[in-house]
């Protein structure tokens, strides 16, 4: 089994105590294989933070949740700078709204690599909010360097179903390709909408006219390769 671990803002003041905890974690049980840390791209200590959180060789990246326009930002960007510089992705969680801020750090920063957790929030399905994400969506999938994790689709107050997430997850495939999208429990927060069992099995049913090579692509294959979990 290979695992990634995403940062769960457990203490902003410490992001490297975070991952401290992982390292436990990994020497106890052998897991997770990697991690993706927390960092504040706009913070005075950013410089010191990702020296230090490169020092576990298993972080592979970090996660930050940007506010609107806080991509565009000059000194935010100058963090993003010093992160693509040590190799490190970005897992970017934001709300489709700011895809296109996000298009356009991906343009400017050809050389980085982003991942867009959460399929980029499709939480409002209706018509036009589908309609909207789907081409917020698009703008983003024109950035080779941008991959997706198909996750994070529970909407409140509604169960987990194939049945109810089959469009989007169809869309998202179609939009990015099977070659930049890999499937993400989302777990533990996904389990207010269904158990990891009913999830995993919606996404089988949903990907069944997919082929084997695509299946395991989507599931194992493409994950392994954008957080060069071999290394791991």
């Amino acid at each position: 089994m290979q695992t990634v671990y995403v940062e769960t803002e457990w203490d902003p003041r410490d992001p490297v105590g975070e991952m401290r905890y992982v390292a436990r974690l990994r020497r106890a049980s052998g897991l997770p294989t990697v991690a993706v840390a927390q960092a504040w791209l706009d913070r005075d200590d950013l410089a010191s933070t990702l020296a230090a959180l490169a020092r576990f060789d298993f972080v592979r990246g970090i996660r930050h949740k940007p506010r609107a326009g806080q991509m565009a930002d000059p000194r935010w960007r100058a963090g993003f700078k010093l992160l693509a510089q040590r190799g490190l992705r970005f897992d970017l969680q934001a709300p489709w709204t700011l895809l296109e801020e996000a298009a356009q750090l991906a343009r400017a920063f050809p050389d980085a690599r982003i991942v867009l957790n959460h399929t980029g929030l499709p939480g409002d399905r209706s018509r036009e909010g589908v309609a909207g994400w789907k081409e917020a969506l698009r703008a983003l999938a024109a950035c080779p360097n941008v991959a997706l994790k198909i996750s994070g689709l529970g909407v409140p107050g509604q169960a987990w179903t194939a049945q109810a997430n089959r469009e989007v997850v169809l869309a998202a495939l179609d939009i990015f390709g099977i070659g930049r999208a890999m499937f993400a429990s989302n777990f533990p927060v996904d389990g207010l909408c269904a158990s990891f069992e009913a999830i995993v099995t919606g996404m089988r049913e949903i990907m069944r006219g997919f082929t084997a090579d695509e299946q395991r692509a989507f599931f194992h294959d493409n994950a392994i390769r954008i957080y060069h979990m071999e290394q791991g």
